[in-house]
């Protein structure tokens, strides 16, 4: 029998595997999109201007060394010794000095006014239709929503634990276009508004950062900075923290939301409902049973990602299943990890999480898997603790 030669058979498989793996995602209309190489066009001002710099400098600069190296290899190949040429010997030439100085010092003029232009752009943050803090966590980002409609509103960004299950079992079968970019709660803001944004960190250095709207800006622990953008397209737009911060960096993404102004005031007014009934009377007393389901909704959306469904936890993260510090009767002592974290921030702290919200998931589990302790924690126990 004739043996196929190894290259003819790997090759076959190899683009089969490369077909399989261009047809996994598509473009997302927010991006990024596949196989992009230039920064997005973007959909804010700011966005364009950094495009068409970024451009015209390639092409500046792509014209500059293709010309010089033209000149040279033509005049290196053109005037070879083979054919008799003889090395000139000349000293100062006036107009040829002055060309070199001055054509190259008006490149570079025209290049740092136009860059400069678009940087003071980018630096005035003043004159807000809204203000927004984003604060990040390890690994999430919580958004406070401080002036302009929607002023008080607040709430915290996660990866969709869906994502986070697709990508510990290795992104197998059908792999959305938004993968690992989908978060339970977007920001959300509204369209053709100036939006400042101010960043900060509760515990390493993190970086909001969306391409689409042209900004990136570091969020440093115990320091503010801003940023700005005004989208001028409703849609649905993706970044992803751009500072290694820590293992699950890759799970931390930024998910705006931009809808018309009519639409935003509808969610403001539907948000404001919902966080008013989530005002809880921290000195109220729950029932075991009305606690256990209000803290399997928090444990999944906040916990379930590290220390997985079943309480099993993995590698560096400890499990709750069994754990002597969430069984001890000493309910102090789970709160004060809830509240502070632990481990150098492995476990990061909570505290973002309303009193009764930390009540429900420190009960549930306490109960859950064979942490069957039958222990009820209070939202007042976890203010006392709070106020220490």
């Amino acid at each position: 029998m004739k043996r196929i030669p190894t290259v003819a058979r790997v090759l076959p498989l190899a683009a089969a595997g490369i077909a399989t793996a261009a047809h996994a995602v598509g473009d997302l209309p927010g991006g990024p999109a596949v196989r992009q190489l230039n920064l997005p066009v973007g959909v804010t001002k700011i966005s364009e201007d950094q495009h068409l710099l970024h451009s015209g400098m390639l092409i500046t600069c792509t014209v500059i060394f293709v010309a010089v190296f033209a000149v040279m290899f033509y005049s290196i190949w053109k005037h070879r010794k083979s054919k008799g040429y003889q090395a000139a010997n000349f000293h100062e030439s006036v107009f040829v000095e002055i060309a070199w100085t001055v054509i190259p010092f008006l490149i570079v003029i025209v290049m740092a006014l136009t860059a400069t232009r678009t940087l003071v752009a980018q630096k005035d943050t003043s004159n807000a239709d809204l203000t927004i803090k984003a604060t990040g966590y390890q690994w999430k980002w919580g958004y406070d929503y401080l002036n302009g409609e929607g002023a008080g509103l607040g709430f915290v960004s996660t990866l969709l634990p869906a994502h986070r299950e697709l990508s510990n079992n290795g992104a197998k079968g059908q792999i959305p276009d938004n993968y690992l970019l989908e978060v339970d709660n977007p920001l959300v803001v509204p369209v053709d508004k100036k939006i400042r944004i101010i960043t900060t960190a509760n515990d390493v250095i993190h970086a909001f950062a969306v391409p689409q709207f042209g900004i990136k800006q570091d969020a440093i622990p115990g320091f503010v900075r801003d940023t700005w953008f005004r989208a001028e397209k409703t849609g649905d737009y993706y970044g992803q923290c751009q500072e290694l911060c820590g293992k699950e960096h890759a799970y931390m993404p930024i998910h705006v939301k931009v809808v018309s102004a009519a639409d935003y005031t509808a969610w403001v007014t539907d948000q404001q409902k919902k966080a008013a009934a989530k005002q809880d009377d921290p000195n109220k007393v729950w029932t075991l049973a009305d606690m256990l389901p209000r803290g399997e909704k928090v444990y999944t959306a906040n916990c379930a990602v590290c220390h997985q469904a079943n309480g099993k936890g993995g590698g560096p993260i400890k499990p709750l299943d069994g754990s002597a510090k969430v069984t001890d009767a000493d309910h102090t002592v789970q709160i004060h990890v809830l509240l502070n974290g632990q481990n150098n921030n492995t476990m990061p702290s909570w505290k973002q999480l309303s009193d009764t919200d930390l009540a429900a998931v420190a009960t549930y589990t306490k109960n859950s898997w064979s942490n069957k302790t039958g222990q009820l924690v209070q939202p007042s126990e976890v203010l006392a603790q709070r106020n220490k």
